[in-house]
């Protein structure tokens, strides 16, 4: 439950799906979400073997993975704002626009995820006071496995909302204003992780 919270709260993750669900494809949204999960189990994965622990604890690596998800988020924040729209207004006119594969899709779910160090502290906190060092290997692994789905299914249900019909119609209508306006969020929040202190 509190992981499913975390997950549905606005950040790094959702304003990346509506993104790629508006300014692709629903099949490149869900990609996206499939990418969310991978990190998630990534970010399973360490704290189990404690390296959140060290990460948190050393300025240096954390400084290192806060620059990483800043700067690739400022970076596909500068992309958006500069993209061009698309000038058909009718989404029926839509399914012959550009692109991008399932492995670019699930490669950019993948690092927005898994260079979120807020999400590093977020597991770490979790594994330290909920779930705790005594836990079988089994739960362990059924546990990573729900917030995995729980994040894969919640994203691409995102990105089913976002692509609906009326949505779509309104997004291709004013295209370059909503690019603008997703890539100016995602830069203010790789701004915001940029300058945000340990």
């Amino acid at each position: 439950m509190i992981h499913l919270m975390a997950v549905m709260s606005p950040g790094p993750d959702f304003f990346m799906a509506i993104r790629n669900s508006l300014t692709y494809s629903r099949k490149t949204g869900i990609y996206t979400a499939i990418g969310f999960g991978i990190g998630i189990g990534v970010h399973i994965i360490y704290c189990s073997v404690g390296l959140a622990l060290i990460i948190s604890k050393s300025i240096l690596a954390f400084n290192i993975i806060k620059f990483l998800g800043a700067g690739y988020l400022i970076f596909i924040g500068i992309q958006s704002v500069l993209s061009k729209s698309n000038n058909n207004a009718e989404v029926k006119d839509t399914v012959n626009k550009e692109d991008i594969s399932p492995l670019k899709a699930i490669r950019i779910g993948f690092l927005t995820n898994v260079l979120n160090p807020k999400a590093t502290l977020f597991f770490l906190s979790l594994f330290t006071f909920v779930i705790g060092p005594s836990i079988p290997n089994y739960i362990l692994v059924l546990l990573g496995g729900i917030m995995m789905l729980n994040t894969t299914i919640w994203f691409s249900l995102v990105a089913i909302f976002f692509t609906q019909q009326r949505i779509q119609k309104s997004f291709y209508k004013f295209q370059k204003t909503f690019n603008r306006i997703f890539g100016g969020v995602l830069i203010l929040i790789g701004l915001k992780l940029l300058f945000t202190k340990n």
